[in-house]
């Protein structure tokens, strides 16, 4: 085989099918296409300032610090200094949008899914022995032991196990319900008697209960969410036609397909 490849359009087209990346495709382009309809629906517009900063944060995203690396990455992936641009320009077209769409609907949300921001800071231990599970547990009521101990102990990831099992600021929807139910009951600090789930049985230790706030960050959280969940719904109403210059429909052969 020669060491230069030739790759056409073609080439690609069917990469793309037989990847079954088609459907994720055409997503992705109704999703940029009610982007720009909406926007220009409700008199968005971009100023040249806006897109400078715009641009300027896709290269930071990118590590894209000097113009050598701005110009090895375009080439990379195909593009030119105008296809660069207007990625800056629909990234930023969406953000005003979503802003423009949800931004005055954001703390009645907040307020209405208040329960659903309470973070909790715990420790956790997954066993796969009831009973051992019980026996730590009392242990740890009568400071026989610690947790600190027992994760050593019983934790075989290497980083979970120097980190003493602990699991960072987790919300009430990461964790499974039985498991929620009773972290966000605790008083703590406190250690919860053990809970038996799929994955095995859980001794947890609930550092701290942390009151939501609607900060800035959790602010753009949500509108990013409420903003996803606004475009599934469009593109679930849209019929997406596709103009293919060769067929793309599955085509069925007998010595593939067996039907029983």
């Amino acid at each position: 085989m020669s060491n230069v490849l030739t790759v056409s359009p073609e080439d690609i087209l069917d990469h793309i099918k037989l990847a079954c990346q088609i459907p994720s495709i055409l997503e992705a382009i109704a999703t940029r296409k009610i982007v720009e309809y909406e926007a220009k629906k409700a008199g968005i517009q971009i100023g040249l300032e806006e897109l400078q900063q715009a641009a300027d944060s896709l290269r930071l995203a990118n590590r894209l610090i000097k113009a050598e690396d701005t110009w090895e990455w375009l080439e990379k992936y195909h593009l030119s200094l105008d296809d660069f641009e207007a990625i800056a320009e629909t990234k930023l077209l969406s953000a005003k949008l979503a802003n423009h769409l949800f931004a005055d609907k954001v703390e009645p949300f907040f307020y209405a899914h208040q329960l659903d921001y309470v973070g909790a800071v715990t420790y956790e231990v997954i066993l796969d022995d009831e009973d051992l599970a019980l026996e730590l547990f009392y242990a740890l009521q009568e400071g026989e032991i610690s947790f600190q101990e027992i994760a050593r102990q019983y934790i075989q990831n290497t980083e979970m196990r120097r980190a003493g099992g602990y699991q960072g600021i987790r919300l009430r929807t990461d964790f499974r319900p039985e498991i929620a139910a009773a972290i966000f009951a605790a008083n703590p600090p406190q250690i919860l008697k053990p809970i038996t789930t799929p994955k095995g049985v859980h001794i947890i230790a609930v550092e701290e209960i942390i009151k939501p706030q609607l900060d800035e960050q959790r602010q753009l959280k949500i509108i990013e969410d409420l903003f996803a969940n606004w475009l599934k719904a469009q593109i679930a109403t849209m019929e997406i036609v596709t103009k293919f210059t060769k067929d793309v429909s599955p085509q069925v052969s007998k010595d593939v397909l067996i039907q029983a």
